[in-house]
């Protein structure tokens, strides 16, 4: 996954790559290690996130700028690492059950959060924002740190439908709230105006698909099952791209947080990140151990849940015009809690039987 991905140093009983777990008992230096093992991987991480916000805080990086770094991590450096890494996974290597336990917790706490806040636009965000984590920008990062290639292939497992479950929902119950309160305030011919709701749900299909993230993936594996091996010459630059990809893809969200105000909308922000970095994988947790998932793919899918919420959250709020300030403030407290509370869960999921 590249040279700066280390090998995962899994701590005594923690979930081997089969998915097993070993039967011998935990030495009483045991939480010790266990402390080192999320430390350590967690430590790069932080490190880079913090030079980014220090360039951002300088301004050696500006504002015109970041829209430009995006654009390079996502179209160029992301597909050549999720092409790469898929290119010699094969299907009968995935697991489904365990992102089927991921999209089970945060379909319930999608449901939960609407019943709760309303059947409305500002709900359905919301609801979005407690559900989607930064799995590309973060997690790809930590991940690979943590858990090596085992935990890779079921954290792209789990990318790959990520936004296309998630996004296109959100869609479909967003535009059924616009929908119904242009009918109670326009009436019918307001109504009429709008698309209709299968061009829109089959846009946001098209979109979620033909994205640099799903699409590599699926052209990976794809590719995988061709039994076919990638010339060096290819081979080689596609791995240099990406190596590059998680550094500064890191550094970027240094950046981001740096230039992003949080403003009155902090203590909202802070319930929002609570939400999304502790209740989601609990949440995610209880699912999976009910469906018999467990080692390796239920940790993965753990610390994926208590990653912070992802930036595509607040293109929605922006889309849809509604808490607009209140997203862009939970996004940059949700990653700055989740320095702690990842740690939190990290070390927690070592204990799950």
């Amino acid at each position: 996954m590249g040279a700066w991905l280390l090998q995962a140093r899994l701590p005594p009983s923690q979930p081997s790559p089969s998915g097993g777990r070993s039967k011998t008992a935990a030495p009483l230096g045991y939480p010790r290690r266990v402390n080192s093992f999320v430390i350590s991987s967690l430590v790069p991480v932080v490190v880079l996130i913090a030079v980014g916000y220090l360039a951002g805080k300088r301004r050696w990086i500006g504002g015109g700028a970041v829209k430009d770094l995006s654009h390079l991590i996502f179209l160029l450096l992301a597909p050549a690492l999720l092409f790469r890494a898929m290119s010699t996974v094969h299907v009968e290597q995935l697991s489904l059950k365990p992102v089927a336990a991921y999209f089970i917790a945060s379909g319930l706490l999608f449901a939960g959060t609407l019943a709760l806040r309303g059947f409305n636009r500002t709900a359905a965000v919301i609801a979005l924002a407690n559900t989607y984590s930064n799995t590309v920008m973060i997690g790809i990062a930590l991940i690979g740190l943590a858990y090596g290639e085992p935990g890779m292939v079921v954290l792209l497992t789990l990318i790959s439908l990520h936004s296309l479950v998630l996004l296109t929902s959100a869609t479909v119950v967003l535009e059924l709230a616009v929908a119904r309160e242009q009918a109670s305030t326009l009436g019918a011919a307001g109504a009429e105006k709008r698309p209709s709701m299968a061009r829109t749900v089959m846009r946001a299909l098209r979109n979620a698909i033909i994205h640099p993230v799903p699409l590599p993936i699926i052209a990976g594996l794809l590719f995988a099952q061709t039994g076919l091996v990638m010339p060096e010459a290819i081979d080689k630059p596609i791995q240099l791209l990406g190596q590059a990809f998680g550094p500064i893809a890191l550094v970027m969200v240094g950046i981001t947080l740096a230039l992003t105000p949080i403003g009155r909308h902090w203590r909202g922000a802070l319930v929002q990140a609570l939400v999304k970095n502790l209740l989601h994988p609990l949440l995610v947790a209880l699912i999976g151990w009910l469906l018999g998932v467990r080692g390796i793919p239920l940790t993965v899918m753990v610390v994926a849940a208590a990653l912070p919420i992802g930036a595509n959250v607040f293109l929605f709020s922006q889309r849809y015009r509604t808490a607009e300030d209140l997203v862009t403030a939970s996004v940059a407290v949700s990653t700055v809690l989740a320095l702690a509370t990842l740690t939190l869960v990290m070390m927690c999921v070592q204990w799950l039987p």
